[in-house]
């Protein structure tokens, strides 16, 4: 499939990793043939001509050993990749640069101009090789590694976003104005592009970065993998086996290696391009599923909240407190304000039976929350009529955004019947996100998960956007894509029928107010710490 030159920098990057062993060799040294061939074993035995892959499988598993050491090595060697790949980086837009302003930039001189597969084009390649940003979002599987992940992790996302953009973006820029995109060699474009102006030295300094870049990926992609793993286990979800953390090294060994297994194995029998196919796809769908969250969190948060089944057990024995107690004697009296309630400590502790007193009032704290009958949810009819516009709106939203997708990837129909489809799927965007604009954010979002913390700015035009050019990008991967992936999730949903449904940590969860949840967690945390 061609791809437009306007799509090269994540054409190079998903190249840079799969072309560095015929780096190595050079694009000119007539063996590189020879060696993909000892690397890969086509086997057209019985007509399946299947194609396999022993060194991506042997690479994927070193890797693995790796990060089973633990996540401060692994650190270290990602640091140690990662500034040679952007040193290589540098000195390819450097010397690559020098060599475009000495011969007037001839890739740029297009007799089909900028735009020879159209807008579609752009998109279609972003698509296919989306997987080249898959590393940015896996940081934040990190969080428990981290130590002040609230400041931390949104800092360091945005720095290597913009960082890594910048760096894409100039490297493309400066190849294509090298050489025209179709002279580029699909297998080796950086090195072809330098060999072609007489810098066959360069070959030895792009095969480096080449081999770093390939090594900061694998690391990149396979370490969050376990720790999904590992909170999943923990929801009872999986098998608890994905959930043990090893003593000595701190990380999830065991999750790891049937990470770095399964990987192998895929990366054994499957072609690049249809890995890179359902990496991208997978990636697409979490960031849309993330953006359309930021949604319904903002507008239509959760008034209840599910609390454990084992918290639950821990306050049954102590009975709730009636609302009828007096004040002076009861160490935890109850007050309500509108239709609130509200829990304070009104009379002081005794010194000599402090440690059960403690006791007491943290049982009777959180029984009250779970059990009083004047617990109430919060909100006015107003309020409830307001989230059903704001759910609604979310819900046209997402519709129009598909509608607009599907008919602007579309070029078979009628222009006229392709424009009135995207005309309406834009007017049911627009109106959507005018009116959750309009009728303004929940206030009990501050009650809802931990305060503090990077919240997403410009709601919701920016989980808007998020979610139209996702959308698009998803629509144009493909029908044989979509077939893979969709087996892929009914695997996971045969697990979860046969496995996590019945051994879900919800299975037997108690929903309280999400308003008096952290109080909840709080009195139990204290009876915990005494």
């Amino acid at each position: 499939m061609p791809i437009c030159w306007e799509c090269l920098p994540l054409y190079i990057h998903m190249h840079w990793r799969r072309g560095c062993l015929v780096c190595w060799l050079g694009p000119d040294s007539g063996v590189h043939n020879r060696w993909f061939s000892c690397c890969s074993w086509h086997n057209s035995k019985y007509g399946f001509g299947i194609v396999v892959d022993p060194c991506a499988a042997v690479l994927i598993l070193l890797v693995t050993l790796l990060l089973c050491t633990g996540i401060k090595e692994s650190s270290t060697a990602q640091f140690i990749v990662t500034t040679i790949n952007v040193c290589v980086l540098l000195f390819i837009i450097i010397a690559g640069g020098y060599l475009g302003f000495k011969n007037q930039w001839d890739g740029y001189k297009l007799a089909n101009g900028y735009f020879p597969f159209g807008l579609n084009g752009v998109f279609s390649g972003a698509a296919i090789v989306f997987f080249s940003y898959i590393g940015f979002d896996s940081v934040t599987s990190t969080a428990e590694e981290v130590k002040n992940p609230q400041r931390d992790l949104p800092l360091g996302i945005a720095i290597a976003l913009s960082i890594c953009c910048m760096l894409y973006m100039l490297v493309s820029a400066v190849i294509v104005g090298l050489v025209p995109y179709y002279d580029l060699d699909p297998d080796t474009p950086i090195s072809s592009a330098f060999s072609e102006h007489g810098m066959q030295w360069a070959v030895y300094i792009i095969t480096t970065g080449a081999v770093t870049a390939l090594f900061a990926s694998l690391l990149g992609s396979i370490l969050p993998q376990p720790r999904i793993f590992m909170a999943m286990a923990r929801d009872g979800l999986l098998p608890p086996f994905f959930s043990e953390i090893n003593r000595g090294t701190q990380v999830p060994v065991k999750s790891t290696v049937v990470t770095g297994v399964l990987a192998a194995a895929l990366a054994f029998f499957m072609d690049v391009s249809q890995l890179a196919g359902m990496v991208s796809i997978g990636t697409l769908l979490a960031f849309t599923t993330v953006a359309v969250s930021v949604l319904i969190l903002r507008y239509v948060p959760p008034d209840e909240v599910p609390i454990p089944s084992s918290l639950q057990k821990s306050i049954d024995p102590m009975p709730p407190i009636p609302s009828s107690v007096d004040a002076s004697t009861d160490p935890m009296p109850l007050h309500l304000s509108g239709d609130v309630e509200e829990i304070g400590v009104a009379s002081p502790v005794d010194t000599g039976n402090s440690h059960e007193n403690s006791h007491q009032q943290s049982h009777n704290e959180a029984a009250a929350l779970l059990g009083h009958p004047l617990i109430m949810k919060q909100g006015t009819q107003a309020s409830v009529h307001r989230r059903k516009r704001a759910a609604w709106s979310i819900c046209f939203l997402c519709i129009g955004t598909f509608i607009f997708a599907i008919a602007a990837s579309t070029e078979g129909c009628p222009s006229v019947v392709r424009f009135t489809i995207c005309g309406l799927g834009a007017l049911i965007l627009v109106c959507s996100t005018i009116v959750l604009a309009y009728i303004g954010q929940d206030d009990a979002r501050h009650s809802f998960g931990h305060t503090g913390g990077f919240l997403c700015p410009c709601v919701p035009f920016l989980p808007a956007i998020c979610i139209l050019i996702n959308t698009y990008l998803l629509v144009d991967l493909g029908l044989s894509t979509w077939i893979r992936v969709s087996l892929w999730l009914a695997i996971g949903a045969a697990i979860y029928v046969c496995y996590g449904r019945k051994h879900s940590s919800l299975l037997n969860a108690v929903y309280v107010p999400s308003a008096h949840a952290n109080e909840i967690q709080r009195a139990e945390a204290h009876h915990m710490a005494s």
